[in-house]
């Protein structure tokens, strides 16, 4: 008898234990999901519970906010989200998800705790947030940062999880490799901080690249500046950014480009596009517009996801493009010379505003965001715009 006791005490004992580290499993913020991932979606899941913590916890959540999360997916980080916040807004363009999440959240959606928007983010006009937590779509991020930081009212910080390369970009200063337009436009408009790095391993599935997290932290109020001339400006001086600033504008196609500008602005001497160029909105989301052209961020996304024929085009296109430079540089200085004396006198101008300011002999990846300020005014004042 004793013997059978001790037997079914321990039996009890085992389905006691059992039974608690389901709870625990059910209750915790990483729930198992036989599920299988879009990765046209940019879906890679972060499992692993204590870096989930970590970011919620470098966040800074307060009881009082409203966050914004794009990309729930099962609503792992979801769900440590909607311990800290007042608020949880959702944003998924997966219907699997929002099922997964109205099945995971019945209760929070039902006390309006948890808001799902199922919408694609890039085209989906954002309610008010007080901040943004989320493990970003990768083959997004550069239009997804812009989006954010046009959105009107101001939000307090945003933290979020990015390829290892795209954040390294953010982040980099002056002097840098990895110093590009991107991150002169986000460092601009926002305070960029690495916080941590995150292995690929942390992932399910596990993609190709390596993670990390950034803090962005709006500027405001914003700088004082026209958008669109400021980014006009970058685009011209990242073409070739270890290139002399002197070298870029005796380009024949840039000087073209500028004259053809130069003439347009003084027929029209209009105030109606000059407003319409002012309006911050217009001018940040500009800012995202071409950046996979420039040769410094050309891997924005994730390489995994490209197949063996896209490779191939990519490295077409590349090739193409460096035969397409070894010929520009020919076609430097030749126009004016013996040619349009109208473009060789716009030549001449600018070449004096460049001497005149100091910048002549500096290179693009050496320069500071308060240089780009004063060659951009350097060209304002002498008539010339980037619009």
């Amino acid at each position: 008898l004793i013997s059978n006791f001790e037997f079914d005490r321990s039996s009890n004992k085992k389905q006691t234990f059992a039974m608690i580290a389901q709870k625990q499993s059910n209750e915790g913020p990483v729930r198992k999901s036989n599920m299988v991932f879009n990765k046209g979606f940019g879906q890679h899941i972060l499992k692993n519970p204590v870096i989930l913590q970590n970011m919620v916890d470098k966040s800074g959540v307060r009881t009082t906010d409203v966050v914004l999360e794009i990309g729930p997916g099962t609503g792992n980080l979801t769900y440590l989200l909607l311990e800290r916040a007042k608020k949880v807004v959702a944003v998924e363009i997966d219907p699997r998800m929002v099922v997964e999440l109205n099945k995971r959240f019945h209760t929070e959606i039902q006390t309006k705790k948890l808001e799902i928007i199922h919408k694609d983010f890039m085209t989906t006009d954002l309610p008010f947030f007080d901040m943004c937590v989320a493990n970003v779509p990768y083959q997004i991020s550069s239009p997804l940062v812009f989006k954010l930081l046009a959105h009107r009212p101001f939000f307090r910080c945003a933290v979020l999880m990015f390829q290892r390369e795209f954040a390294m970009r953010l982040v980099a200063q002056s002097g840098s490799d990895l110093y590009c337009r991107l991150s002169v436009n986000v460092q601009f408009l926002a305070r960029c901080d690495h916080l941590m790095k995150v292995s690929k391993n942390n992932f399910k599935p596990p993609p190709k690249v390596e993670s990390s997290i950034v803090r962005i932290e709006p500027k405001n109020p914003p700088p004082d500046v026209n958008y669109v001339e400021w980014d006009g400006l970058l685009r011209i001086l990242f073409t070739r950014k270890n290139k002399t600033v002197g070298a870029l504008f005796k380009h024949k196609t840039i000087l073209k480009l500028l004259l053809a500008n130069y003439k347009k602005l003084n027929q029209l001497q209009g105030e109606e596009t000059k407003e319409e160029d002012l309006k911050p909105q217009k001018g940040i989301i500009s800012m995202a517009g071409n950046e996979m052209e420039e040769e410094t961020t050309a891997n924005d996304g994730e390489e995994e996801e490209d197949g063996e024929e896209r490779k191939k085009e990519k490295k077409h296109k590349k090739d193409k493009k460096r035969q397409a430079k070894s010929g520009d540089e020919n076609a430097m200085d030749t126009e004016g010379k013996e040619g349009n004396p109208e473009l060789k006198e716009f030549k001449d101008r600018i070449a004096k505003i460049l001497k005149d300011s100091g910048y002549e002999e500096e290179r693009t990846m050496k320069l500071k965001l308060d240089d780009f300020l004063k060659l951009l005014n350097a060209f304002n004042s002498n008539g010339i715009h980037f619009r």
